[in-house]
């Protein structure tokens, strides 16, 4: 092949590439432009004052299209499905607790979105931010409201492959005893103290403002641990837990585990441990759930699958009883009064 033939079918290639590169940016923006528009069959937003400390109110991130989106909105706690009302507030990832919230949110920029933490008072006000490292996934608050916690992908994009790293950070909501990274906790598994460059630690659930219960991986395999800030250890009691939630009055776990035979992309079922005795149940729910649950009371779990407008709400009894069902569409992270 010629010289000059070698560079038309290189300036061929480049203009193609091209094309297509512009084609997806543009699909996407035409994507993003949709989502800001009310969609036949959502439900009804409309902005207003959303409050934490509401004992009436339950709150998620609003995933229906129009100009609330991603927001946290407010819906009576005993009609979930009910009208919203949206704070103005967007988060990736929410959560809350006695007044205090923790919002992962994207920062949009020119040439790339980087993120951040921010810790919120009672109505919603920020109090702190943090720079994050990578993409939200995972954000929780103590009973207490005093300790907040999130977890990031630093690399990878999905706990259902093995090439991924989480980190994740612990610190009081006043802004004192940062701990950047649970990695540095001392980890032990079967009485021993693991030294691996592959450990990750996500889906932090909290005992109190010091102890708490997550996801470590290492070796391949992942475990529950318990962690304490005080003494900065991480102990390994159950293995194949994944995401855990712990019940309202501290006996059960719930957490998603990965089930034998299921497919690869899908291998996530949702169980209960009974902390005392770590026998696990699995619940009625039998689809593939990808999610950190949250109780909605000591015998009620509630969980995000896909939906038309990218999550709805479901719930299941915790007890293995029950079959599913639909709690809300169009919604994520959500919290309830206690």
């Amino acid at each position: 092949m010629s010289r000059s033939a070698r560079l038309s079918l290189l300036l061929v290639a480049v203009l193609v590439l091209g094309g297509v590169a512009v084609g997806a940016t543009l699909h996407a923006a035409g994507r993003a432009a949709r989502t800001q528009h009310p969609r036949a069959g959502g439900p009804a937003v409309a902005s207003g004052t959303v409050r934490l400390d509401d004992p009436r109110r339950a709150l998620f991130r609003s995933m229906a299209w129009g100009p609330h989106r991603d927001e946290i909105t407010a819906v009576p706690a005993d009609r979930p499905d009910g009208p919203r009302t949206a704070s103005g507030v967007r988060c990736l990832r929410f959560h809350a607790a006695v007044g205090t919230g923790i919002c992962l949110q994207a920062v949009h920029g020119t040439l790339r979105d980087t993120y951040r933490a921010v810790v919120l008072d009672h109505r919603l006000r920020p109090l702190r931010r943090y720079d994050l490292a990578g993409t939200p996934t995972r954000a929780r608050v103590s009973p207490s409201g005093r300790t907040v916690a999130w977890t990031v992908f630093v690399s990878g994009d999905s706990y259902a492959g093995t090439a991924f790293s989480t980190r994740t950070s612990v610190v009081g909501s006043d802004g004192r005893g940062l701990d950047a990274n649970l990695e540095t906790y001392a980890l032990t598994v079967d009485g021993r103290r693991v030294h691996a460059a592959d450990i990750n630690v996500w889906g932090v659930t909290f005992a109190d403002d010091t102890r708490f219960y997550a996801t470590a991986a290492t070796g391949g395999k992942t475990y529950l641990v318990r962690g304490d800030r005080t003494t900065r250890t991480l102990k390994a009691l159950h293995p194949n837990v994944e995401c855990p939630s712990l019940s309202p009055d501290g006996t059960r776990l719930a957490y998603k585990k990965r089930v034998e035979g299921a497919d690869p992309d899908a291998p996530w079922r949702l169980y209960v441990l009974d902390l005392r005795s770590l026998r696990e149940s699995p619940t009625g729910e039998h689809r593939n759930v990808d999610d950190q649950a949250v109780w909605r009371d000591d015998h009620t779990l509630i969980y995000s699958l896909p939906g038309d407008f990218g999550a709805d709400l479901w719930t299941v009894p915790a007890d293995g009883s029950g079959a599913p069902r639909r709690l809300a569409g169009a919604a994520l992270a959500p919290v309830f009064p206690r």
